[in-house]
């Protein structure tokens, strides 16, 4: 954040300033993660209002509060808090100068691209991210009022519920790297087709300048159509694109390395996330990255020693007995459930443990929900896991049309919720096994994955659940 008085910022945002005061920090809204000296945030939520926190906000850090009536600390009102802390966000980035915006948006990997694109940008100078996933009207602003002076490198994750959404958080941070990983059916009840999905995150390149570089998936044809919609340069990346990995290798517990290859060079990357669906996350990075000039070899390093630190995201944890549990329970959709379920399939086939794939409820899937957990389930069977332990009722879709499949020998468990669950697996997970934990972020199946992390788990197998 720049030094800003409430009067300035008052007078940014077109409102009224309340007492005095000098914000030198970012923006927050939730006072459990306050920024020292910045600017508290008040929504008024359908639960909550956030004016009844001012004084609460101001003893965790805060020096002021931007909200829709005054507070007993000094404040500047608005009409409409999220217009103004998008407007306040827009007039602090254009305050920036010399610093380079990316953008990124597609219907997974969003984080995981983002996260590796950080880390490669933090060897060049001072990077601010998204946190976690901010990537709405809210995370975009609060992401953009983290950055001040110093900041050299802004990587901004955007979501969309609808067309328009994209545009216009490019207004609000636009950007000068352009990126879409790819479309598929996450959000599709909202949106209604990956047509529809694929106009609305095609707003992110249209938002470029003629001096912008657009970067897209080869590989994906609803983003690789996007070309037309960009002024700015283009950067593909994919199997035949300008920015591809080659001489891929997948170690025993799915890690991949690959060499980067980019004008007619190559670098080796040895990535410390499971699954080749991280490939294309990682390639999305590096074209970002070296579309704005870094070099190949940093591009390189950075890959290699990212450690992302977004929570339940194919999270690998050993157990002392020779079992691990994989925590990938922020979220799913149909695409990033067959990805991480590939990932058990290398595991069984290189290291020949057994593999239990915990999978809960996909979430906003509209008409096609059922369908869309049943394409689940066939691949829960084509990627020859032992054990399907399915929890939740639409989940139980999953079990369902694994068991139809023909050339699956594996056995399914389907249970009502996650106590059920954890009562199984904690009977049930032997040494040497590996565990995946997944379902969309409303099924809270962390709670899963961290028991099983927090208790012992038995080697003599015991009666539960029921099986299919």
């Amino acid at each position: 954040m720049i030094t800003m008085t409430l009067a300035e910022i008052a007078e940014v945002v077109g409102g009224t300033a309340h007492g005095d005061a000098t914000v030198t920090g970012g923006a927050f809204i939730d006072t459990r993660t306050p920024e020292a000296d910045g600017l508290f945030v008040a929504i008024v939520g359908e639960r909550v209002d956030g004016h009844d926190f001012a004084e609460q906000a101001v003893a965790a850090g805060a020096v002021a509060v931007l909200g829709s009536r005054p507070t007993s600390v000094p404040t500047v009102v608005v009409d409409d808090v999220v217009t103004a802390l998008g407007d306040l966000a827009r007039h602090v980035h254009d305050e920036l100068a010399g610093l380079t915006t990316y953008a990124l948006t597609g219907s997974q990997g969003k984080t995981g691209t983002k996260d590796y694109l950080a880390a490669i940008l933090e060897g060049d100078g001072p990077t601010v991210a998204t946190r976690g996933n901010f990537n709405n009207e809210l995370g975009v602003p609060l992401t953009v009022l983290r950055a001040g002076p110093e900041t050299k490198h802004l990587v901004v994750e955007m979501g969309a519920r609808g067309v328009g959404h994209i545009a216009q958080l490019c207004r609000i941070a636009p950007p000068d790297v352009a990126a879409v990983i790819n479309v598929g059916t996450a959000h599709i009840g909202e949106f209604g087709s990956r047509e529809a999905i694929a106009q609305a995150k095609g707003e992110i390149v249209e938002a470029l300048g003629a001096e912008g570089t657009a970067v897209l998936n080869a590989d994906d044809p609803l983003v690789a159509a996007m070309a037309p919609r960009t002024p700015g340069t283009l950067v593909t990346f994919g199997t035949d694109a300008m920015v591809r990995a080659t001489e891929v290798f997948t170690d025993d517990l799915g890690r991949p390395s690959f060499d980067l290859q980019w004008q007619g060079s190559g670098a080796s990357v040895h990535l410390g996330q499971l699954g080749n669906h991280q490939i294309e996350n990682a390639l999305a990075a590096a074209a970002m990255a070296l579309a704005n000039g870094i070099d190949l070899d940093a591009v390189a390093d950075g890959l290699t020693v990212a450690r992302p630190p977004s929570r339940w995201r194919m999270e690998l944890h050993d157990r002392v007995d020779g079992s691990a549990v994989i925590n990938d329970a922020y979220n799913a959709n149909p695409e990033s459930m067959a990805a991480a379920l590939d990932v058990l399939r290398g595991i069984r086939r290189q290291a020949g443990r057994r593999t239990i794939a915990v999978l809960g409820e996909m979430f906003e899937l509209g008409d096609g929900v059922v369908d869309a957990h049943r394409q689940v389930g066939a691949a829960a069977a084509a990627a020859e896991v032992d054990v399907l332990l399915t929890i939740g009722d639409m989940a139980a879709h999953i079990a369902s049309a694994a068991t139809e499949q023909d050339d699956w020998s594996g056995e399914a468990i389907v249970t009502a919720g996650r106590a059920e669950a954890v009562a199984w697996l904690r009977q049930n997970v032997s040494a040497g096994d590996v565990v995946l934990v997944k379902a969309s972020r409303g099924a809270a199946l962390e709670l899963v994955a961290e028991a099983l992390l927090d208790q012992p788990l038995h080697d003599t197998p015991a009666e539960g659940g029921s099986t299919r």
